[in-house]
């Protein structure tokens, strides 16, 4: 997917709630807005909005003549609205750098305008990463964020073609059709290794992914370094995920109890090292997609709750 450009056509801040006043130009820094009110805010330090949402008002009241910053936003922007926006793309105007945190947030009980309620719905909300000026006029490069999945099966017979694998693409498969219904993007890159340490220790160093997930080497024979290999690697492990799999599992499998499956985080990836066979990948898949998307908001610091 392509970045796409969008154009702002006004900037606005205020130093007490309600309604924005246009200004020559807004000063970003991370917290926020220079003197606005949301300045030092966690997830919602600068608003933006599409002119079309205002002009859907308009056409809806008969209102016109809307002032910029009547509906408290920071950046009113060209077709904003008509970008497929998503919490952690990226937004860049000359040397800012915006986030995406959240798309609309909750409502004030108390608001009574109409009109107000346009950014609460429709308003894209960023926390800052670097710092600027910006300015009517000015060019918003949109970068899109697509989640990235590195599946990694270990397996000394399924490398030497002895047979094909089957566990990575279940894996690529289920993670493709719970992305899809998050509606958010997603690509993977799946890898077959044989049961070598080193292989796996590189492959996990040079993921770049946002999910690691590998698939076999978690029993108790002398091939199976996986989670020897991944644990220390690890900045810190989640071991009620795994924990409550095998409790599940060995209710119907006590030979599931063996299992030496783990789950953990490394700088921003989350991994999830699981056995090889596809019935055991199906059964372990259906328990952590059910907390993946927390797990994903929860390691961007983003407001999930």
């Amino acid at each position: 997917m392509q970045n796409q450009n969008l154009n702002v056509l006004a900037v606005s801040s205020a130093k007490t709630r309600g309604r924005k006043f246009e200004q020559a130009e807004i000063q970003l820094q991370p917290g926020g807005v220079v003197d606005d009110v949301h300045f030092g805010s966690k997830h919602r330090q600068v608003s933006l909005l599409g002119a079309n949402r205002i002009e859907e008002l308009e056409n809806l009241t008969g209102a016109s003549d809307f002032e910029y910053g009547a509906f408290a936003e920071n950046i009113l922007c060209s077709y904003l609205d008509d970008l497929q926006v998503q919490p952690l793309d990226i937004f860049r105007i000359g040397d800012v750098v915006l986030e995406v945190t959240s798309i609309g947030k909750p409502m004030h009980k108390t608001v009574t305008l109409v009109g107000h309620y346009v950014t609460p719905h429709f308003g894209v909300f960023c926390r800052v990463l670097k710092a600027g000026v910006v300015r009517a006029g000015d060019t918003i490069e949109w970068v899109p964020k697509i989640f990235r999945a590195k599946i990694i099966t270990l397996s000394d017979r399924a490398s030497s073609g002895e047979y094909k694998d089957q566990s990575g693409p279940l894996i690529v498969e289920q993670l493709e059709n719970f992305f899809e219904n998050q509606k958010l993007r997603f690509s993977a890159d799946s890898r077959i290794i044989p049961d070598d340490s080193d292989q796996l220790k590189q492959l996990i160093l040079d993921s770049g992914a946002d999910i690691i997930i590998t698939s076999g080497g978690t029993g108790i024979s002398n091939r199976d370094i996986t989670p020897d290999v991944v644990r220390p690697m690890l900045d810190m492990e989640i071991p009620g995920i795994m924990e409550y799999i095998r409790v599940k599992t060995s209710e119907s499998n006590p030979n599931a109890m063996l299992s030496r499956s783990l789950a953990g985080v490394r700088a921003q990836s989350l991994v999830y090292c699981l056995p090889g066979s596809p019935k055991a990948v199906g059964e372990y898949m259906f328990y952590i997609l059910k907390s993946l998307k927390h797990a994903i908001w929860m390691l961007n610091d983003l407001d999930g709750h």
